[in-house]
């Protein structure tokens, strides 16, 4: 009988195991998860006030963020609102927030702490000016409000911002023709019921939880905004980011018409420190979960791909511009 040579044996061997380790590492490539290089760590994320919409919207975004980049760890924080969201980024108090572009070009005016820093991820949806009375209040106009009790928002607040700008365009001094009070959207509604204020303003994503409750149980009305923005675009840099808008009839319960009111894109801000790959991870979630996001928060319904790129006075993150390019058609 033929007997096969010994090296031929030996051969065959090498070939059968080398045939079985590359077997091996395929089933292992197919089975193991490739995402190995995903963004890890820790990151911060300044919000808002407990009742915004910048709050929610963060809690909604972490959750998204741990399905897509399951290393990541992230820390929310609240803050006062888009001017110490601003000024936490920019001096690496935090990686990730979201502030209105009137809010940012004014915090680059005025050349405060690492402003030079700052750059965009996306546009996310429009922050809606709200100036609230009771539905009996003889204010019909911002002039009206001359020598009233008025709650403006809290000092870093961009709600303060963008009050004072409103007050100016008017051709109110906002120390001195008003009683101005520094508290916010978690105060306002019930200093409002108490007769504690006579009026209110919010800038804030539609609808605003507190506002909604407010509805509900008292007799409130909106006052018209958009016939100022001519005004506005007077003003500053700044207030030029505004413009005229409609918030919807039945946006918040006996709203029965449409409110002629100002608008303002609110945007999502890292700086130039941040990893490229972790910015196009959070970029990429934010617009991939706008549906999800969206039908918890009605405003993110409004991101868009074809608009969110925009994100003026900004320019965009290397890593977010990364993402852009990816989904290009």
């Amino acid at each position: 009988m033929f007997q096969p040579l010994p090296h031929i044996g030996k051969r065959r061997a090498l070939l059968s195991a080398a045939a079985a380790f590359v077997s091996f590492g395929l089933l292992l490539w197919w089975l193991l998860p490739l995402d190995d290089d995903s963004p890890s760590g820790r990151v911060t994320f300044s919000t808002g006030v407990k009742s915004g919409v910048y709050q929610k919207y963060g809690w909604l975004l972490k959750d998204a963020l741990a399905r897509d980049l399951p290393d990541l760890h992230v820390t929310l924080r609240k803050s006062e609102g888009s001017q110490e969201n601003l000024k936490r980024v920019a001096t690496g108090e935090a990686d990730f927030t979201i502030a209105t572009a009137d809010a940012v070009q004014a915090y680059q005016q005025a050349k405060k702490p690492g402003y030079g820093r700052l750059r965009g991820c996306a546009r996310l949806y429009d922050d809606y000016v709200q100036l609230v009375v009771p539905r009996d209040s003889d204010v019909r106009s911002v002039k009206d409000l001359k020598n009233k009790r008025v709650a403006v928002g809290q000092d870093e607040s961009g709600v303060r911002l963008i009050a004072n700008q409103v007050l100016k365009a008017a051709g109110l001094d906002p120390e001195r023709d008003i009683e101005p009070r520094d508290i916010g959207i978690n105060d306002m509604p019930t200093a409002l019921k108490r007769g504690e204020i006579d009026a209110f303003f919010w800038s804030g994503g539609l609808p605003t939880t507190s506002l909604e409750e407010l509805s509900e149980s008292s007799k409130v009305r909106f006052v018209e905004l958009g016939y100022l923005v001519d005004d506005l675009h007077k003003l500053s840099s700044a207030s030029r980011y505004y413009r005229a808008s409609v918030m919807p009839a039945e946006t918040y319960t006996h709203q029965d018409t449409p409110v002629s009111t100002l608008a303002v894109a609110n945007l999502l801000v890292t700086t130039d420190r941040t990893d490229p790959e972790l910015t196009e991870g959070l970029t990429r979630t934010v617009i991939e979960n706008r549906d999800d996001i969206g039908s918890k928060v009605h405003a993110a319904q409004l991101v868009d791909l074809q608009t969110a790129l925009y994100t003026h006075p900004l320019a965009l993150h290397e890593g977010a511009l990364r993402y852009y390019r990816s989904v290009k058609p």
